[in-house]
Formats: structure tokens, C-alpha cells, sequence
């Protein structure tokens, strides 16, 4: 065969076999399909928030849901787009968004802003410097013993135990940035027996050692409705303390845990004014829309809440994090969240954020709360320098006599 090659100098001369004359008729062999090469998909712009939308909606065009097939060919199915009002920008952040994800990392710190894929993490941690920034910190692990239907936290009967170093680890970590108002929270922990309150009430203490200026929101759960354990962090020294209630009475059993209720969480807040009083700490819960509730039994829960006392509701919209939690059986839209945020204030609580990518810890309701705080204390500082005068000039007038 060898032979044969070196005596052809025609097949020596060509790196390829030259193309036979009919190639060019040759019928042409189809490729297989793909889907994004073959199929017109929607613009990248419909996946994120838009700043400029090309033309302008009418509010019925714009409620309006919309859905779309995905999928190959034969295996298509149809998903609900989310509303233009649900779009929010990609977490990519500033260089204090980062910065707040290193001091994270480097310190061991988890908070609820990644755990629970906050829609809003951009908007809290990409503030203009780090006092502008908020970010939620979750205590105690990042995993929970409770598994609520709602919720993407990791879930485990027997978690990791705690860190003891964490207290003092999440007090640096906030002297750093500078804040004025923190939030903490917390995973459930029932297989501790005071349910993670003495770890809670510690963290508060050590960062009110550091800075007793910054003000603290402790967002706990309900410590299996041990009262004693709720006394424990409502007396640590914080000064606003939120629970969420999370949906309605009646759907209750289906949305959260079955070991969480309705009313053992109305116990937890009005035991915290017991304990404190009514102008000695705020509360605040957080009510999700979009479960399939009816509006009579959100009305019913607003009730409830403000019979305890419950100074701060918060409405947002149920996102589902993945395929294995509830549906989203309504996308609420704006206007019925002003709706429910007026209501709110004509019930009498003292403040409402209400909109679709409000989270119980959004930080317009922090500032709000912050002023309502800052003034209360300049009220009382006001009164007791008053009352000190006033005895002074008492004690004069007594002299004079």
C-alpha cells in the first residue's frame, strides 16, 4: 500500500481529497435542533428590572399575568412570567456589597439575605457606603429544625451545635460597618432546651457592649411557646422585637411548620409588651400575600394583632424558591398593597411598609422605626431633665423660705 501512495503524485499534492464535481447537488444531511438556536426565545430585558421600559402599559395590560412554554420540542410546559413590579436587578453589587460579603465569610456569619434568597440583597448590601448598607444576620447556624413549606433554609432534626464564638463574632462584625439599626434573626433551634434564647439574648448584649448607640431588631421564632425563653431576649437589651405570623390564621397548618401557630405566635408578641410595656419596646410581624388568602381572614389577622399590641406590620409578596415549595396561587399587585398598607394605618399601627419585594426586614421600615425610637428617647430624656429641673427648683424655693 505504501507503494502504491509514493507512486501517485495526485494524492501526494492534496492535504484532502478534492470535492467530486456533483457535490454541490448532493442533498444535504439535516443537523439535529436545538432549542435556543432554533427557537426565537424572550429578550434578556424580560428576565430583569428595566429602567426604560420601551413603551408604557396600561394597568390592565400590566396586571395582567402572562405565561410562556418552555422546553424542547414534545416536553414543553407552561410557566407564569412574573410581573413587570417583580423584576429586580442581578446581585452582583458595589464594593460594599462585597466588602459585607468578605467581613461575612472571613468572621463565619450566616445571614437570612442569601439563605433565603432575598429578592431586595443588592438594594440592602449595595448601599453607597457601609452606614447606608443593612444586612440581616442569622444566628445559630444556617440550618433549621422546622420545615415550613414557604421557606429554602436548610432543615435538619439534629443541626450542627452552636458556635460559642459567634456572639462575640457578629458584635465585631457590626462594629466594623458602622450601622446604626441591625437586624437579627435566627433559625429554629427545639433541639436546644431553651430553644437558642440565652445564644440570642448574649449576641444583643455583647453588641450593645461594643456600641450602645446601635439599635437592634431581634427577629426570633417562638421558642415552642416557652414564655419564659421570649422574657430572656425581650429583656437582653434590644429594642425592637419582631415575629412573624407569616400568613393567616387558616393557612396556618399549611404554610408553616405544624409546630408553629397562629396564635402561639400572637402569645409571643403580646407577652413582650407584658414584659416591657407599651412604650418600652416595639413589635413587629410580617404578613406574605399571594398564598391563596381571602381578604376577611387578612382583615381578621389585623385585628388579632393589634388586640397584642403589635406596634409594625410588613406585607410582601410569597415567592416560590424552588419546585418543592407551595405555588404562588396570586401575584398581588401594587395597588392592593397600598390598599393593605392604608387599612394597616387606620387600624392604628404605628407604621406599615407594604409592596411585592418587601421583606419582614426591609429597610425603609428600619428607618422609620430608628426615628420613631430616636424620638422616644429624646422625649424621655426631655421629661427627666425636666423632672430634675423642676426638683431643683423646688429645693430652692424650700431654701428661700
Amino acid at each position: 500500500m505504501r507503494r502504491a501512495l509514493a507512486a501517485s503524485p495526485a494524492l501526494r499534492s492534496f492535504a484532502t481529497l478534492p470535492q467530486h464535481p456533483d457535490a454541490s447537488e448532493a442533498p444535504k444531511t439535516s443537523r439535529p435542533r436545538t432549542y435556543f438556536k432554533d427557537k426565537t426565545v424572550a429578550p434578556f430585558s424580560d428576565f430583569v428590572a428595566t429602567s426604560s421600559p420601551a413603551q408604557a402599559l396600561s394597568p390592565s395590560d400590566a396586571y395582567a399575568l402572562k405565561t410562556a412554554e418552555v422546553g424542547p420540542a414534545g416536553k414543553k410546559r407552561t410557566i407564569t412570567r412574573l410581573p413587570e413590579w417583580l423584576k429586580t436587578s442581578i446581585p452582583a453589587g458595589n464594593e460594599n456589597y462585597k466588602k459585607i460579603k468578605s467581613d461575612l465569610r472571613g468572621l463565619g456569619l450566616h445571614t437570612v439575605c442569601e439563605e433565603a434568597r432575598c429578592p431586595n440583597i443588592s438594594e440592602c448590601w449595595g448601599g453607597s457606603d457601609k452606614n447606608a448598607a443593612t444586612a440581616t444576620i442569622m444566628l445559630m447556624g444556617d440550618t433549621c429544625t422546622r420545615g415550613c413549606r414557604f421557606c429554602s433554609v436548610k432543615t435538619s432534626r439534629a443541626p450542627p451545635p452552636l458556635d460559642p464564638h459567634e456572639p462575640e463574632h457578629t458584635a465585631e462584625a457590626l462594629a466594623r460597618w458602622g450601622l446604626g439599626y441591625v437586624v437579627l434573626t435566627s433559625v429554629d433551634r427545639d433541639d436546644l432546651i431553651d430553644g437558642g434564647a440565652r445564644h440570642f439574648a448574649e449576641t444583643i448584649r455583647k453588641i450593645k457592649q461594643k456600641k450602645p448607640s446601635l439599635l437592634v431588631e431581634a427577629l426570633t421564632g417562638d421558642f415552642g411557646g416557652d414564655l419564659d425563653m421570649v422574657k430572656i431576649v425581650a429583656e437582653s437589651g434590644l429594642d425592637v422585637y419582631a415575629h412573624n405570623v407569616e400568613t393567616v390564621e387558616g393557612l396556618t397548618p399549611y404554610v408553616r411548620d405544624r409546630r408553629a401557630t397562629f396564635r402561639q405566635s400572637l402569645k409571643v408578641l403580646n407577652h413582650v409588651k407584658e414584659v416591657k410595656g407599651n412604650e418600652g419596646i416595639i413589635t413587629k410581624t410580617s404578613i406574605m400575600l399571594g398564598l391563596g388568602e381571602q381578604e376577611h381572614e387578612v382583615m381578621d389577622a389585623l385585628r388579632e394583632l393589634r388586640k397584642a399590641n403589635v406596634d409594625v406590620v410588613t406585607f410582601g409578596q410569597y415567592m416560590r424558591p424552588t419546585k418543592r415549595h407551595l405555588k404562588v396561587e396570586k401575584y398581588v399587585t401594587p395597588d392592593e398593597f397600598e390598599m393593605w398598607r392604608q387599612r394597616a394605618l387606620d387600624m392604628g399601627f404605628l407604621y406599615c411598609a407594604s409592596g411585592p419585594l418587601v421583606r419582614s426586614s426591609y429597610k425603609a421600615g428600619e428607618a422609620f422605626i430608628e426615628n420613631v425610637l430616636r424620638k422616644r428617647a429624646g422625649e424621655k430624656a426631655a421629661a427627666l431633665a425636666s423632672e430634675g429641673l423642676g426638683k431643683t427648683v423646688a429645693l430652692d424655693a424650700t431654701k428661700t423660705q
